[in-house]
């Protein structure tokens, strides 16, 4: 997984400026985890908020988007380098007030970035 740069897209994921993933399925490498939400593509810290439905209680989570590694347009979709475990294990997202608040966010970014690198998984 390419962490380096975990608040940015990766120059291969497919992602181009302006596109709007609101509604697109997000899978993980091991299954499918829910559907965007909304999406920050301002500020320098762009990430994806991902409802999860009752895959994970009803709740949300905040996922950068340094760990997207295809988004698909046709097929509504956006693969990420991470599994449903992983994901689970994130920082527990609760309001919209922490992708604002620097001490949240550094988390996050730090936990993804300690993930074991992968390899881009494809549909």
């Amino acid at each position: 997984m390419v962490t380096d740069r975990i608040w940015s897209y990766a120059g291969d994921s497919g992602h181009t400026e302006g596109q709007r993933l609101t509604g697109f399925t997000v899978v993980a490498s091991d299954g499918t985890i829910g559907r965007v939400d909304r999406q920050a593509d301002d500020a320098g810290l762009r990430h994806l908020i991902v409802d999860t439905g009752v895959w994970l209680f009803g709740s949300s989570v905040l996922i950068p988007v340094g760990v997207v590694t295809a988004v698909d347009a046709a097929a509504q979709e956006v693969r990420v380098a991470c599994t449903e475990e992983e994901i689970k294990a994130a920082p527990r997202f609760k309001t919209d007030r922490e992708t604002l608040d620097p001490e949240y966010l550094a988390g996050v970014g730090d936990y993804y970035r300690s993930l074991p690198p992968r390899r881009a998984i494809t549909p």
